[in-house]
């Protein structure tokens, strides 16, 4: 019995460990997948703004892909990426495998920007990028309320505005935070 309280203290103690690892974890340094299955972080997009969206097909927010791509053709020449990260968490809304989900993105709304794996946007299986993102101690914590939430991370890395799913992405707020932050050096 004393053995199973301390294996479960020591489990829990290290968990709370790589919870507070992973929150500690600059963004940069968090490991992704593409879309293609390579691995890869946002160190490839240092000194960029980034617009990180968890993205979905299926749902009814799917149209902001337009403006999505319409923002990161307008303002990639001045540093901005647009990130999307596809998730199946909310009403199952992406589905598709990665291929379909490329396949989907290009023909119906002829995205460039980069895309990555799936992945979980909220716990259980939550993945670190995320966890960064939303921990207790990121600026803008709690869990992502739906498909299309968007966080806008500055050239230093760090995350300096968070819009909800139903902000549109060339809404005024967003495109002022846009480029605000682009022309910060």
């Amino acid at each position: 019995m004393k053995r199973s309280l301390v294996t479960r203290f020591l489990t829990a103690a290290a968990t709370v460990t790589s919870l507070t690892m992973i929150a500690a974890t600059p963004l940069q340094e968090v490991k992704l997948k593409d879309i293609d299955g390579k691995d890869t972080s946002l160190k490839a997009y240092s000194g960029k703004v980034l617009l990180v969206v968890n993205v979905a097909s299926q749902c009814g927010l799917t149209p902001q892909y337009k403006q999505l791509e319409a923002m990161y053709k307008k303002y990639k020449g001045q540093g901005l990426e647009v990130l999307g990260f596809p998730c199946n968490q909310f009403g199952a809304q992406e589905p598709g495998t990665a291929d379909e989900i490329k396949t989907f993105c290009s023909t119906k709304y002829s995205v460039s920007f980069p895309l990555f794996a799936k992945l979980n946007v909220n716990p259980p299986e939550q993945h670190p990028l995320y966890s960064v993102l939303t921990g207790k101690d990121a600026a803008f914590p709690g869990p992502i309320e739906w498909n299309f939430g968007k966080f806008l991370v500055g050239r230093d890395g760090k995350v300096i505005h968070r819009f909800s799913p139903r902000t549109q992405p060339d809404a005024p707020e967003v495109v002022s935070a846009i480029e605000s932050a682009l022309k910060a050096k």
